[in-house]
């Protein structure tokens, strides 16, 4: 028995799931966050940025690419698919109450490109507002005034690799820890192979979900302007087909 993390994933604990971008939620951990209301937890999502930044797909929503209606369109994307999942709060980064006393900050997608086939590093034109270059200290005073605002049990963001290198997860992935720190709160990453866990320990555990396919397709289908949904398999806007996410592990990093 895992007697370190699946206590803080009981019925009755709060839980605050820490993503970049609007589509991240469900991606990366939608499933999750299904299985741990389906346990009896509040789930709370912080998200950073509006995915500014991000591609758009080919069809009626194209138009949409590159416009100051993006930003407001994925908002509206995003509270859709939190309540297909069952999220009970979701908060914007810099947006009181996940903001430092006194200030107002908007975060930007910093964009990426790709390095390699699975590998993003940072875009060629990023902008000085860029979530990705913000102060880190400044980042995680914010995430620690929602954590005490929500008092979450647990703090669950990516894995040291941002998922897949991307910046903006990279940034909350540190942010997240040094917040998570400073509040006295545990902190668990993603991981998304199960053998990155193995030997399990007290601080990881695997989550085989597959049963939660349906709710997670249903909540991506919400990020319409993002991807396609097909069958047991996304489409990216480039493209590019993969297997929906369903089974994840969590690891605790100690302070």
């Amino acid at each position: 028995m895992n007697r370190g993390l699946l206590p803080l994933v009981d019925s009755g604990r709060t839980v605050l799931f820490a993503h970049a971008h609007p589509d991240d939620e469900t991606l990366a951990s939608g499933a999750l966050i299904a299985e741990l209301v389906d346990r009896g937890a509040r789930v709370v999502l912080l998200t950073a940025t509006r995915g500014e930044r991000g591609e758009v797909v080919d069809g009626p929503l194209r138009s949409l690419a590159g416009s100051a209606a993006l930003a407001s369109h994925r908002e509206s994307e995003l509270a859709a698919a939190c309540r297909r999942l069952g999220v009970a709060e979701q908060f914007w980064l810099g947006t009181g109450p996940a903001a430092r006393p006194g200030t107002s900050t908007r975060y930007v997608d910093s964009g990426m490109r790709w390095v390699r086939e699975g590998l993003a590093g940072p875009a060629d034109d990023v902008s000085p507002g860029a979530f990705s270059l913000a102060p880190l200290d400044f980042v995680a005073d914010d995430l620690v005034a929602l954590i005490g605002h929500v008092s979450p049990d647990l703090v669950i963001s990516y894995d040291h690799g941002g998922g897949y290198g991307h910046p903006d997860h990279l940034r909350m992935h540190e942010a997240a820890i040094v917040a998570a720190r400073r509040s006295g709160v545990p902190f668990a990453e993603l991981v998304h192979h199960r053998t990155d866990l193995e030997p399990l320990g007290d601080g990881a555990v695997w989550f085989p979900l597959d049963h939660r396919l349906p709710i997670v397709a249903a909540a991506l289908a919400e990020h319409a302007s993002q991807l396609t949904v097909d069958g047991e398999q996304l489409v990216h806007s480039g493209g590019q087909r993969e297997d929906i996410t369903t089974s994840v592990g969590l690891r605790l990093r100690s302070r």
